[in-house]
């Protein structure tokens, strides 16, 4: 018999996402996106109110289907909230086909202030939260079969240290670490593990920083350290959401198979590595 096989579609069309810190910010700009070229997505968030609103407000979307949008609320230190949010996802979709560990915290603190609570906040969402969401969405990835990718959101932080965030910067080297740890174990099951580094992106997270670094001193006026931390972006200015979610939904596509290990900066040039 002749004739060819028919290629299997390379976008995310059809695939079961979960994108965790999605109530606003760069989490709440993937899920939408993914959204918008037709996969299916759980929005996760520690602030189950607000992430709920955000997928009401997603299913009523024109050219969105309702039933393709879901919410959670979730707490990634705690596994077997995890574990529940990864049930109802399958629950309502059939299986995962692609996890983002994007939930993550900042508090900045001069280094000489830094204190064991102040580390151990950060560490543990950014961190531990990362690992949580990589086995768990693994290991409902081994047990239906068929491979998957989990995403992590690491940073410009995961490149270099900053005098005022090393808490955050530590956590997000761990990402990095992670990432390829976790890449070349789950290898064999057909799972690919990347990560995207923003660099200095206007969400509100990003607001709240601006605030935190004016109480502590290192600035003085509200946006001057913004000014500063992107006065070298080769591209003249800071990212917005959407610059960011090209990448995060090619890393969630077909098309991104043959990546794994791999930190892509989105940055605008900031840190040339």
């Amino acid at each position: 018999m002749g004739g060819h096989a028919v290629a299997e579609p390379r976008g995310v069309e059809g695939r079961v996402c979960i994108v965790t810190g999605a109530a606003r910010g760069i989490g709440r700009a993937i899920g939408e996106a993914l959204l918008d070229e037709g996969a299916r997505v759980c929005f996760a968030d520690l602030n189950a109110d607000q992430v709920a609103e955000v997928a009401a407000r997603n299913r009523a979307r024109p050219g969105i289907d309702p039933d393709a949008v879901i919410s959670a609320g979730v707490d990634v230190r705690d596994r077997a909230q995890v574990r529940d949010m990864i049930g109802q996802t399958v629950a309502a979709f059939g299986r995962l086909d692609v996890m983002f560990n994007n939930a993550g915290v900042n508090k900045p603190m001069n280094f000489m202030d830094v204190t064991e609570d102040n580390w151990s906040f950060i560490m543990d969402v950014n961190g531990l939260g990362c690992l949580i969401g990589i086995q768990e969405a693994a290991r409902q990835m081994i047990a239906q079969g068929g491979g998957g990718k989990i995403v992590n959101t690491a940073s410009i932080a995961s490149r270099q240290g900053f005098d005022n965030v090393a808490p955050y910067c530590a956590s997000k080297f761990a990402v990095v670490s992670l990432t390829q740890s976790a890449a070349r174990d789950l290898a064999r099951h057909d799972i690919t593990v990347t990560g995207f580094a923003p660099g200095v992106v206007a969400t509100e997270m990003w607001e709240q920083v601006d605030r935190d670094l004016m109480e502590i001193g290192a600035s003085e006026r509200p946006g001057q350290a913004m000014e500063e931390f992107s006065s070298e972006i080769l591209k003249g200015r800071v990212a917005r959401a959407e610059d960011i979610t090209g990448t995060t939904t090619f890393l969630a596509s077909r098309a991104s198979d043959y990546m794994t290990g791999q930190i892509v900066m989105i940055d605008g040039g900031m840190v040339l590595v």
